[in-house]
């Protein structure tokens, strides 16, 4: 099979990297790809954004699957405008993506469906909004509605920061996905991720992960993307999986399908377990990043046989294996993250010449893979080129192991201008210590 694999990051590098070693990829292209996804792929110099050109390249190129990473491309219709061109694509239209694209969706169809979510208000004007967070208080959450990079929520522990995060979100500090603000319960709990490929009729659950969303240790600081993950979160049990299956994922699959949406693609259920069992936070259309990290170094399965399963309606047919160690991976992310990213900085230690993406000094250990996530090339150089830079991935055989040896590596690689958290995983270190 010739795969078009579309995004940058280290999902995509991840996503690369499993796809690279199944037996039925004949070629695999990637646009518009990173130096790390270029030793498993071929990149393409495409704009993601144009359609009618991605859509040319695989008409052109004979391509049989396109499996779109990020999730602007899915809640712009991409796969909306391959499908109609006859090509194959893993990913959901641009109806079913709103789960992902409009809080407000999500918090709509969870009240019809009786989904256990927490209670929310839409606002698309200030002074609603400000009254609806003055009568609900502190702490309480602000969500712009639409995309905005994973940067568009604020936990407000304080009355002012909330009134902040709406003031922001209303003047344009997320562009027009503040044009209408969700404002939701502050849930309490442990916050886990979990994730379903699905076909539109079935959902086939794909493992666990914890993040670390908060940029500096002790989970202080601005939200971001995440600055780190680890898979299997300890905390989604197997009674907790069945329940999240029949609360959440199970009405929400037969949500979509009756409203004339059937969700195909993956579904990134974000929890709050408490007391009272899992509550959804929000849903993603796409795999997380950089949860997708760790899920693609347990998984002992051949990922394309999986995705062409679920483009098929084939899932029903289909279970998945999992290695039984822990998966941790480190974000290591440039200076003036997430404000304003230093970029240009020289990083040493991850010698692209070493055959496999991600080879090198930091890399000695097959139990190691080191994700390309914003790095670039400059004169034969590796150079940061975002904001998250470098994913640096490890297997143990527990949390601490795992932490460990991701920690080692880590400190292998010169790069003065980056840093990273030093606590990834802390919560399941300290659970395997009790």
């Amino acid at each position: 099979m010739k795969v078009l694999l579309i995004g940058s990051g280290g999902r995509e590098h991840a996503l690369a990297w499993r796809l690279s070693a199944s037996s039925l990829l004949t070629k695999l292209y990637a646009a518009p790809g990173n130096p790390g996804i270029a030793h498993m792929a071929e990149l393409v110099a495409l704009d993601v954004e144009d359609h009618a050109v991605i859509s040319r390249f695989c008409l052109d190129h004979a391509i049989d699957l396109v499996v779109v990473g990020p999730e602007a491309p899915l809640v712009a219709g991409l796969a909306n405008y391959l499908r109609a061109a006859g090509i194959r694509v893993f990913g959901p239209s641009k109806a079913a993506a709103q789960l992902e694209g409009s809080k407000g969706f999500t918090k709509d169809l969870c009240a019809r469906y009786k989904i256990p979510t927490g209670a929310y208000g839409r606002f698309s004007a200030l002074e609603p909004a400000r009254a609806y967070v003055r009568e609900q208080g502190a702490p309480i959450v602000i969500k712009a509605d639409g995309l905005a990079a994973g940067k568009g929520v604020t936990v407000a522990m304080t009355l002012e920061e909330a009134l902040e995060a709406l003031e922001a979100c209303f003047d344009g500090s997320f562009g027009s996905a503040g044009a209408e603000v969700v404002v939701e319960e502050f849930l309490t709990g442990e916050e886990a991720s979990f994730f379903c490929l699905c076909d539109g009729k079935t959902a086939l659950p794909f493992g666990t992960a914890q993040d670390h969303k908060r940029v500096g240790d002790g989970d202080t600081g601005p939200n971001t993307g995440g600055m780190g993950a680890y898979s299997p979160a300890p905390v989604m049990t197997p009674e907790m999986i069945e329940r999240t299956m029949r609360e959440i994922v199970e009405p929400t699959m037969r949500g979509m399908a009756e409203m004339g949406h059937p969700f195909q693609g993956v579904l990134f259920v974000g929890l709050m377990i408490g007391e009272d069992g899992p509550k959804l936070i929000e849903y993603n259309t796409r795999f997380g990043d950089p949860e997708c990290q760790v899920l693609m170094m347990r998984l002992k399965d051949d990922l394309l046989v999986l995705l062409n399963a679920a483009v098929d309606g084939q899932l029903s047919h289909m279970s998945t294996r999992w290695r039984n160690e822990t998966a941790l991976t480190v974000v290591m992310a440039a200076k003036g993250y997430p404000a304003a990213p230093e970029k240009g900085s020289i990083i040493r230690g991850v010698d692209l010449l070493a055959g496999e993406a991600g080879a090198g000094e930091a890399e000695a250990d097959e139990e190691i893979k080191i994700f390309h996530a914003g790095t670039a090339l400059r004169d034969g150089q590796l150079i940061a080129n975002g904001g998250r830079v470098l994913n640096v991935t490890a297997m143990g055989a527990n949390a601490a192991l795992a932490q460990a040896r991701a920690y080692e590596a880590v400190s292998r690689i010169d790069w003065p201008e980056g840093f990273y958290r030093r606590d990834i995983g802390w919560r399941a270190v300290e659970r395997e210590q009790q």
